[in-house]
């Protein structure tokens, strides 16, 4: 039952942050992120997320989040990581890895993970607009006797105007001999009567749409 709970719990946290990935923060700079996810039955995920530029080309995080089932214990994850870039900073398409220790747990039970990343970014223009897309690969390696994680996300963004931005993304991670995917669509939008930004979007595991969530986020660079 355990590791079940723990696939379910993982499959959740993959559906996370649009995190910076391949573009590291600058030096001194920041980016919190503060997200909501409910279904319509009231299961409901709440996740938090930072990142802060130690040097030009290593970035410090961290990611939390926790799961509010209707039926059942409740659950969460956190993980610490540093990001290095890999080559030039300034090169059209970007790469970098990280390295994160953390854990989860399920009710009183505490399961402790080593996460190992790796990055890559590109940015493009479409009709004069800007965007970019990403992949994140990533293992999350359990040091208990729950299974492994392998996991890839991929996001394509762009910038509709200097207010509004689109972006895709699609999480598919492999657990236990089990695969998943989720989908997830979003509008993020700029106000100019906040610092903060605003993500409303969906999150939909593939093939059962009754675990569809909706998402509200707030965003900020610091």
């Amino acid at each position: 039952m355990l590791p079940r709970l723990f696939a379910v719990l993982i499959c959740i946290a993959c559906a996370g942050t649009a995190h910076a990935g391949a573009w590291l923060r600058e030096k001194g700079a920041g980016f919190s992120s503060n997200s909501f996810s409910s279904t319509y039955y009231l299961d409901t995920v709440s996740q938090s997320y930072l990142e802060y530029g130690l040097t030009e080309k290593t970035t410090l995080g961290a990611d939390i989040g926790f799961v509010r089932p209707r039926f059942g214990v409740h659950s969460g994850y956190t993980t610490l990581f540093i990001r290095r870039a890999i080559g030039s900073t300034e090169a059209k398409s970007k790469w970098a890895y990280d390295l994160g220790i953390g854990t989860s747990w399920i009710g009183d039970t505490v399961l402790p993970h080593l996460r190992t990343g790796l990055s890559w970014g590109r940015g493009f223009s479409v009709a004069e607009k800007s965007g970019w897309i990403a992949l994140d690969a990533a293992i999350i390696w359990d040091l208990t006797y729950a299974p492994d994680l392998t996991k890839v996300d991929a996001t394509i963004g762009l910038n509709f105007t200097d207010m509004t931005t689109g972006m895709v993304q699609l999480f598919a991670g492999h657990l236990d001999q089990n695969t998943f995917g989720t989908f997830a669509p979003s509008l993020v939008f700029s106000p100019q009567f906040t610092k903060f930004r605003i993500q409303i979007g969906s999150e939909s595991e593939i093939g059962n749409l009754r675990n569809s969530m909706l998402k509200v986020g707030l965003w900020r660079d610091f």
